[in-house]
């Protein structure tokens, strides 16, 4: 069987982060030089791309899931927002903030409770992102718990492992709301405003919440080996499949 081609992560920050940040940045603006194409199209810009790659991705890999999907729907009411906000006068409406907000905050929300109500489910999500047999030996493991009998702590190392995941998300709704309100709000004065504030939000939204994010995930793989090695015996070499 031919080995699913993964995503470069280089590749997915460029196209969902840099580029947009560019586009709102330099495009969207009101100016004499030939790349300042105005707010409005500007904002366009910086949504069209990364939909356009997330949709490609999509099409490429053969499997669309909810969480991809939601991604893109992510970025297209972010284009949306801002286009029903924008005023002829060139403000931006003024509860603008609070819609983008409650939009950064929804995204993780959704996630959290999707990954928690589907550790009830015949396939919880925490095998997908995190107990994943691309990385683990799975059947060795269940294997060596049923030899040890110990198919009760196996249960609850994987709903903690739910809970850390969710747990995870739950924390980055709250900082994507405050993050979004710190830079947008009193930002609605002018669109090209607007625009800038949404970029920092974009870059400072990466950097103020992926990085603990990732240090989360790490802490709670870390903790998930450890948790097997009790349970089976097994060393990480015989949890871990060799990459």
């Amino acid at each position: 069987m031919a080995k699913q081609q993964q995503e470069n992560p280089l590749v997915n920050i460029m196209w969902n982060v840099l580029i947009p940040i560019t586009a709102l940045s330099f495009l969207g603006k009101n100016g004499d030089d030939f790349w300042n194409v105005g707010p409005v199209y500007g904002m366009l810009i910086a949504v069209s791309l990364p939909v356009a790659y997330g949709i490609h991705h999509l099409i490429k890999t053969k499997k669309p899931n909810f969480f991809s999907i939601l991604g893109v729907v992510s970025i297209l009411l972010t284009g949306g927002i801002a286009i029903m906000a924008y005023r002829d006068n060139g403000t931006v409406d003024e509860q603008a903030p609070l819609w983008f907000a409650l939009k950064e905050a929804a995204i993780p929300f959704v996630f959290g409770v999707t990954i928690l109500i589907s550790h009830w489910t015949k396939t919880p999500l925490v095998r997908v992102f995190l107990y994943n047999p691309d990385f683990f030996n799975i059947p060795m493991i269940e294997k060596r718990v049923q030899e040890k009998q110990n198919n009760e702590g196996y249960k609850k190392l994987l709903f903690s492992g739910t809970l850390l995941l969710a747990g995870s998300f739950f924390i980055s709704m709250v900082m994507n709301y405050f993050l979004a309100m710190y830079f947008l709000r009193g930002n609605t004065g002018s669109q090209e405003a607007f625009n800038d504030g949404v970029a920092k939000l974009t870059g400072w939204g990466f950097a103020v919440i992926g990085v603990p994010m990732l240090v989360i995930l790490m802490v709670t793989m870390w903790r998930f080996v450890s948790g097997l090695r009790n349970l089976t015996g097994m060393d990480n070499e015989e949890i871990l499949l060799p990459r």
